[in-house]
C-alpha cells in the first residue's frame, strides 16, 4: 500500500507526502531490490519510514562496506545499486565508494542525509560539504531544496546513473526535506535535463570506416573493455569475431566478455598480461578498442603502444576518445549499437591466417608460468584449484593486489558478469563486501571472495552480514603475511627495501571467522587445499579458508613503469 499521509491540499484536493515518503515511493518504482545502508541522525526520518516499508534494506556494518557492496550488485545485475548513509561522517565515508564507482563506470544511486536546511554553512553537527566533496567523483549530484521535486530527481538519478557511461548520482537530502509536505499529483514526473544526450547509435560513416580498415588490415586485434559488459554486448561482440576471425584481448576489467575457451582469445593485456596479449597490442596493423578507457596499466608507455597500428576506438563517452592515445577512427556509441552495426554490414573478411598463427604460437611458447616448489603453496596453484573446484562457474570478486593478478591470470572466465574487482581506483577492501553485494545479485551463484591478508583486514566487519544472512560466499585469503604488491615492488625497484610492508603480526583468521560463527580453515599444503575446498563448497553456508602461501612469490609476466608492453620481464 502506498505511503502517504491523511491530509488533502485545500486547494485542489491532492495528496500530501513527506519528503521521506517521497522518496520511498519513488524508490519503489525504480523496482529497487535492495538497498544497502546505515542509519544516523540527519537520515532518522528516512529510517522511520522504511520500518514499515516492503524494500529490503541490509545494514551493512560499514558505510564503505555498503557501498562497495551496491558496487557488487552493480558490477552483477548491471542496475544502479542503492546507499543510503547519514551525514558528516557517514558522507564522507562513502567517498572512496564513489571515486571507485565513478573510474570503473558502475551505477549507484547513493541518498546522503544532510543536516537541516536552516543550518547547512554554519559547521552543524556532522556537516559535511558533500556536494563540494563529491562533485568530481560522481556523475551528477543533487541537493533537495523542496520535498515534492524527490519524484522527479529520483527519476533523473537512475537515468543518469545507467544511460551513456554509468556511474554514481548522489542525491543530498537535508534532515527538514525529508520531514516536510509537499503537495503531489501522482502523476509520473517528467524529467528535466537539457544539456545530458548521451549518444548511443554510432555515426554510419565512422562504422563504414572501421568496415573498410578491417577488410584490408594483415594483424588486427581488438581490445575488449568493460564497455563491452556494460553495454550487454558479449553475445555480439562473438558473433563479431566468429564472423570476421579477429583475435581478442581483453582488460582487466573486460573479462568475461568473451569466452576464455574461445580459439581466438589470446589473453589479458597490460602491466601483467601475457606475452602473446601484450604482443599482439605492440605488434598490430589495426587496434580495434571497444569499451576500454587505454588506462595506463594496459598500456605500459604511451611513446611505444601499438606503434605500428591504426587505432579504432568505439565508446560510449567521447572523452575518452582521443584522451591518452591518438585516434584514426572514432566511433561515439554503445558497444552494444556499433558491433551489432559491424555485423549488419558484414564486411570482407580480413586475410590474417598468418598473424593468427604467430599468436597462437606466442601463447604456446609462453603461456603463463610458475615454479613448483616441495611443500610450498603457490598462490597461483590456489587459484588453478579454485577454477576446477569450481569448473570456471563461480563469480569471483576480490579485493587488489596480487592475489587480485593471480585471479585475472589463472581464472579463466567464459561467461559476461562473473568478474568482479576494483580497477582504476585500487581499492583494498572492496573485495569482501562486493561479494555480499554479487551473491545478493545472484542468490543461486556460487561467489568465491578471494583477498590478500592485508586488504582482507580493511573491511572484514562485513563478516557479520555474511553470518547474520548465512549467505554462501566462499572467503578466500590468500596469505603471504605481505602487502604483496607493494613488497614486490619493493624487491624489484628499491633494492629489498621493504618499507612497512611484512606483517609483523596477524590475528587468527580461522579463530575471527569462529567469532563470527563462519566454519574457518587454515591451509598450507596442496592436499590439505584440495580437501579443504571439497568440503568448503559442499557447505550451504559461508566458509573462511586461511591459505598460508609463499610470501615472496611475484606476479609475472610484468612490464615495469616506463616500459612498453613488449618488454616484459619474467615471461
Amino acid at each position: 500500500m502506498t505511503q502517504k499521509s491523511v491530509v488533502a491540499d485545500r486547494n485542489g484536493g491532492k495528496t500530501h507526502y513527506s519528503g521521506a515518503e517521497f522518496l520511498l515511493n519513488a524508490l519503489k518504482k525504480e523496482n529497487v531490490e535492495v538497498i544497502f545502508g546505515y542509519p544516523g541522525g540527519s537520515v532518522l526520518p528516512i529510517y522511520d519510514k522504511l520500518y514499515s516499508s516492503e524494500l529490503f534494506h541490509i545494514l551493512t556494518r560499514h558505510e564503505q562496506g555498503a557501498i562497495h557492496a551496491a558496487e557488487g550488485y552493480a558490477r552483477i545485475t548491471g542496475k544502479p545499486g542503492v546507499v543510503i548513509v547519514t551525514s558528516g561522517p557517514g558522507a564522507t565515508n562513502i567517498v572512496t565508494g564513489l571515486a571507485d564507482a565513478m573510474i570503473d563506470s558502475l551505477p549507484l544511486v547513493v541518498i546522503s542525509g544532510q543536516v537541516a536546511t536552516s543550518v547547512i554553512g554554519s559547521d552543524a553537527f556532522q556537516e559535511a560539504d558533500v556536494l563540494g566533496i563529491t562533485t568530481p567523483i560522481t556523475k551528477h549530484n543533487y541537493q533537495v531544496r523542496k520535498p515534492e521535486d524527490l519524484p522527479r530527481i529520483i527519476k533523473e538519478a537512475f537515468y543518469i546513473a545507467s544511460s551513456g557511461r554509468p556511474g554514481p548520482v548522489l542525491i543530498d537530502i537535508p534532515k527538514d526535506m525529508a520531514i516536510l509536505e509537499g503537495a503531489s499529483t501522482d502523476e509520473e514526473p517528467e524529467m528535466d535535463l537539457p544539456g545530458y544526450q548521451p549518444t548511443t547509435k554510432p555515426n554510419y560513416l565512422q562504422i563504414r570506416k572501421l568496415v573498410e580498415a578491417v577488410s584490408g588490415a594483415k594483424r588486427p586485434v581488438i581490445l575488449a573493455g568493460a564497455g563491452v559488459l556494460h553495454a550487454k554486448a558479449s553475445h555480439l561482440l562473438k558473433d563479431y569475431v566468429e564472423q570476421q576471425g579477429i583475435p581478442v584481448v581483453h582488460t582487466l576489467l573486460g573479462l568475461g566478455g568473451f569466452p576464455a575457451e574461445h580459439p581466438l582469445f589470446i589473453g589479458m593485456g597490460g602491466m601483467h598480461g601475457c606475452f602473446a596479449a601484450n604482443m599482439a597490442l605492440s605488434k598490430c596493423d589495426l587496434l580495434i578498442n571497444i569499451g576500454a578507457r587505454f588506462d595506463d596499466r594496459l598500456t605500459g608507455n604511451l611513446a611505444k603502444f601499438a606503434q605500428h597500428a591504426t587505432v579504432a576506438h568505439i565508446d560510449i563517452d567521447p572523452a575518452e576518445i582521443g584522451k591518452n592515445v591518438p585516434t584514426k577512427i572514432p566511433v561515439v556509441g554503445s558497444a552494444k549499437e556499433a558491433l551489432t552495426e559491424l555485423i549488419t554490414q558484414n564486411g570482407k573478411k580480413p586475410e590474417i591466417e598468418e598473424w593468427t598463427t604467430q599468436l597462437t604460437a606466442w601463447n604456446e611458447e609462453f603461456p603463463l608460468r610458475y615454479t613448483h616448489e616441495e611443500g610450498v603453496l603457490k598462490p597461483q596453484r590456489v587459484i588453478q584449484m579454485l577454477h576446477e573446484k569450481t569448473k570456471g562457474e563461480a563469480i569471483v570478486t576480490t579485493d587488489v593486489g596480487q592475489h587480485q593478478m593471480w585471479a585475472a591470470q589463472y581464472y579463466p572466465f567464459n561467461k559476461p558478469n562473473s568478474w568482479v574487482t576494483s580497477g582504476g581506483l585500487g581499492t583494498m577492501g572492496f573485495g569482501l563486501p562486493s561479494a555480499l553485494g554479487a551473491q545478493l545479485a545472484n542468490p543461486k551463484a556460487t561467489v568465491l571472495s578471494i583477498s590478500g591478508d592485508g586488504g582482507f583486514q580493511m573491511c572484514l566487519q562485513e563478516l557479520s552480514v555474511i553470518a547474520e544472512m548465512n549467505l554462501p560466499i566462499k572467503i578466500i585469503i590468500v596469505n603471504n603475511g605481505a602487502l604483496g604488491m607493494v613488497r614486490q615492488w619493493q624487491e624489484l625497484f628499491h633494492d629489498n627495501r621493504f618499507s612497512h610492508s611484512i606483517f609483523q603480526s596477524h590475528p587468527d583468521f580461522v579463530k575471527l571467522a569462529d567469532a563470527y560463527g563462519i566454519p574457518g580453515y587454515k591451509v598450507t599444503t596442496e592436499e590439505e587445499a584440495s580437501n579443504c575446498l571439497d568440503v568448503a563448497l559442499a557447505t550451504d553456508g559461508p566458509v573462511l579458508i586461511d591459505f598460508r602461501v609463499k610470501q615472496k612469490e611475484n606476479v609475472f609476466p610484468m612490464v615495469a613503469q616506463g616500459k612498453g608492453l613488449d618488454e616484459m620481464e619474467g615471461v
